[in-house]
């Protein structure tokens, strides 16, 4: 009887193989859909990508004010060391000459040798002579004595200020990451908006940002010339004070220039950038964030508003616009819209300060 012998077993051949795995990734993709657990992102519709953008802004803005107050005292803080480090460098300088003046006396005084002073009147052969040269050098003695202990009070001055000098430079670089880390923030932020609103058309962005995601009206540059009075400025109500009116004049002069986070001018702004930059033009000096800004002069109600107030926005403080009259101000809105007119009924009112 013929041995039966069981049939062999080819191995998959390349084409076999590929096509087996080709059939258990389409498998595992078809079971994954079924599965429901790979979901494409889903599409937001223009309002949606609205309000994002929105409150992304908002966010961004409040991080950089935090990062224009850190940019405030890391300047602050850089200014104040280098003041620290040029002291101790003048007082380094005072305390090398005095040492190399008592060096030089201690030289002589090696040269001289050191007999006793009894051996030398002893051996003197003028008394009278001896005794007044030893007064003298008694005196130079305390004017030496006076130098060692001046050269003392220098060593101590100058430790002190290279102590103060690590402090600050420890404080420095605190500051410098604290500016690291809300740049990172604001940077992100207005990435992410950047990203919402490229899936918008053309058309859908310029609906949604023509009025710098605010719904107020447009005031363009030209419509607004620095040379007429601000009572025919579309409306404006004039100015109570000749400071006021030169920082209103200033804002409407800005009408047009972009947005961007931290600036102040001449040719872009933040919010507070273009309120400190008007009334810097005005004679008056203003701090630079909008937290420290509504503590600037002195609080007035919404009722009692006038050109040049201060205006400010939203619980945390975080934006700031310059009032013109008609409930109506001029700001720097976001990275969507420049600066321009708005109604300041757009936003949460917080409080106004006047400052002029």
């Amino acid at each position: 009887m013929a041995a039966h012998r069981k049939p062999s077993q080819r191995p998959f051949s390349g084409h076999t193989a590929r096509t087996a795995v080709t059939l258990a990734l389409a498998g595992a993709a078809t079971a994954t859909a079924f599965d429901g657990t790979g979901h494409a992102e889903p599409q937001l519709t223009p309002e949606q990508v609205k309000t994002k953008v929105d409150t992304l802004y908002r966010e961004a803005e409040a991080a950089t004010e935090k990062y224009n107050g850190a940019k405030e005292k890391a300047d602050t803080s850089q200014r104040r060391l280098h003041s620290l480090q040029e002291e101790a460098a003048r007082k380094q300088s005072r305390l090398n000459s005095a040492r190399e003046a008592l060096g030089s006396v201690a030289a002589a005084q090696y040269r001289d040798g050191g007999i006793d002073p009894a051996w030398q009147l002893a051996l003197s052969s003028d008394p009278d002579r001896y005794l007044d040269g030893a007064a003298l050098a008694e005196r130079a003695g305390d004017r030496q004595a006076a130098a060692v202990s001046q050269v003392g009070r220098q060593l101590r001055e100058i430790e002190r200020l290279r102590g103060a000098a690590r402090v600050e430079l420890a404080s420095l670089r605190s500051r410098q990451a604290e500016l690291n880390r809300q740049k990172r923030t604001v940077t992100g932020k207005l990435a992410e908006a950047r990203g919402l609103l490229a899936r918008l058309t053309p058309r859908q962005r310029t609906e949604m940002t023509g009025a710098g995601g605010t719904r107020g009206p447009r005031v363009s540059r030209s419509a607004a010339d620095p040379r007429q009075p601000l009572e025919q400025r579309a409306g404006s109500a004039p100015a109570p004070t000749t400071r006021a009116a030169a920082a209103v004049a200033y804002a409407y002069g800005k009408l047009g220039s972009p947005y961007v986070w931290g600036a102040t001018g001449p040719n872009a702004f933040d919010c507070s950038g273009l309120v400190q930059a008007a009334y810097r033009s005005a004679g008056i000096s203003l701090p630079r964030t909008t937290y420290a800004q509504i503590d600037a002069g002195h609080r007035v109600s919404r009722s009692e508003l006038q050109p040049g107030d201060l205006v400010f926005f939203y619980s945390g403080i975080s934006h700031v616009g310059i009032y013109v009259g008609n409930g109506r101000m001029i700001h720097a809105p976001n990275p969507s819209a420049p600066v321009r007119v708005a109604p300041i009924d757009e936003m949460p009112f917080a409080g106004a300060t006047r400052v002029a």
